[in-house]
């Protein structure tokens, strides 16, 4: 029997390209997706359970959508996901309008419990296998542009961060093989992506499990024709080696890119964090990386509020972010996530002061950031062309130091032919907190 199937993917990127697989298996079985969702005969909500605000996202979308088995043709629904390998039981037992309930380490098989969701007069569940090798290489349909293209490289954490439910939601760390990569890599620039972006819960510890490393992943993807651009996000400051860097420094393909979430700066909030580094290791990390790779773009994430943070342990935070001038950064206010350790913390910081202290880090951030854009003015930069704004007149693309979704917007002007995806020089001359404006040359 073929379905319309219309899909809702919220949280990260890791979640997206599951979404992408199992949008591929569906076609793979007849069915087709849409992109209305009161036309879809199942509508699957994609969920991610990370933190408190990420879980009421993803329940309104569930019950948005459940509307559809009213208002529009949907038959079924059925809700995979981060929010589904965590709470199962309280989706089947609080939210009746789900017909199916499938987890983070079985999403291949969403055909089958689709299926079975016709066929059963209770509700499936397919949950707790989160510890399986990730699988092989499946052609993905793009939730991206088509010349940008997420590839995880990885699953699962072995960090066990005492504010993270990760490990608990998508099991221990899992590489894929190289060659397994190398062919999902391969089959992307077919299709036309020319941007890979490397992404798992800690890429910098790739391939320890399976006696590899990210520096020899890396040297593989740069052979492949077609592929212009690879970003790797979320390095951990204390995996990051010197033959990693030195691989980034001689390949021009690798962009000079680094999302390094150091989430503090005081040892004892670190501690608390059971994160595995200092703030003096952090540091030194910060410098070797300018050094080795001159221009390189440094992302970080911040947590502010955690259980213990003190008015000194922030204000030794902000004086960090002020001297290292990160080039990007996202400030978040800690969420106390059920059965994490941290959750049992005393000295639970008041929601007030948490967010005082993002706003803070964020108006430096803004002054820093401004400084930094303006130093751009007069230099010519690679953009990879995104779309036209309309109430500009301008076109907009990205540089090497910005990723999609989560960084700025360069914005040009050109009297010549432009497409999505070209790649082509700007000219920068203006600046604001995070875009930049200029010229095509």
């Amino acid at each position: 029997m073929t379905y319309k199937i219309g899909l809702v993917s919220l949280g990260c990127a890791k979640n997206q390209t599951d979404a992408e697989t199992m949008l591929a298996i569906l076609a793979q079985n007849g069915h087709i997706t849409v992109s209305e969702p009161e036309n879809a005969d199942i509508i699957i909500v994609n969920t991610c359970g990370f933190i408190d605000s990420a879980k009421q996202e993803s329940i309104d979308a569930i019950l948005e959508m459940a509307q559809y088995k009213e208002i529009g043709s949907c038959k079924k629904l059925i809700v995979t996901g981060c929010l589904a390998e965590r709470y199962s039981n309280d989706i089947l037992s609080e939210l009746p309008e789900v017909d199916a309930v499938l987890g983070t380490g079985d999403y291949d098989r969403i055909a089958e419990i689709i299926a079975r969701s016709f066929d059963s007069d209770n509700t499936p569940v397919i949950c707790g296998n989160i510890n399986r090798t990730p699988i092989c290489a499946i052609p993905r349909i793009l939730l991206t542009p088509p010349y940008t293209a997420y590839l995880k490289i990885a699953d699962g954490c072995d960090n066990n961060c005492t504010y993270c439910a990760i490990p608990k939601i998508r099991g221990h760390f899992r590489s894929r093989s190289i060659a397994d990569i190398k062919e999902d890599a391969v089959q992307l620039a077919e299709s036309g992506v020319k941007e890979l972006i490397l992404i798992a819960q800690d890429t910098t510890r790739y391939g320890a499990d399976i006696g590899t490393s990210l520096a020899k992943l890396l040297e593989e993807l740069v052979t492949i024709n077609g592929i212009e651009w690879i970003r790797v996000h979320y390095f951990y400051p204390e995996a990051i080696t010197e033959e990693l860097i030195d691989t980034m420094a001689r390949h021009d393909k690798i962009c000079r890119y680094i999302d390094m979430p150091v989430q503090h700066a005081d040892d004892y909030i670190l501690r608390r964090m059971a994160r595995r580094t200092t703030c003096e290791e952090i540091e030194k990390k910060i410098a070797y990386i300018r050094k080795a790779l001159p221009g390189c773009y440094i992302r970080t994430s911040i947590i502010v509020g955690f259980p213990g943070e003190t008015d000194e342990h922030f204000d030794k935070l902000y004086d960090f972010v002020r001297r290292m001038r990160f080039d990007r950064m996202g400030v978040f206010t800690y969420s106390q996530e059920e059965g994490t350790p941290a959750a049992e913390f005393e000295q639970q910081i008041d929601e007030d002061i948490k967010q005082a202290r993002r706003d803070a880090l964020m108006q430096l951030q803004q002054g820093i950031s401004l400084e930094l854009n303006r130093a751009k003015i007069g230099k010519t930069m690679e953009v990879i062309v995104e779309g036209y704004d309309d109430d500009s007149f301008l076109f907009y693309g990205r540089g090497r130091g910005d990723s999609i979704d989560v960084d700025g917007k360069i914005y040009f002007g050109t009297e010549e032919i432009v497409r999505n995806g070209d790649i082509i020089n700007v000219r920068i001359v203006d600046a604001s907190e995070y875009d930049l404006s200029g010229e095509r040359i």
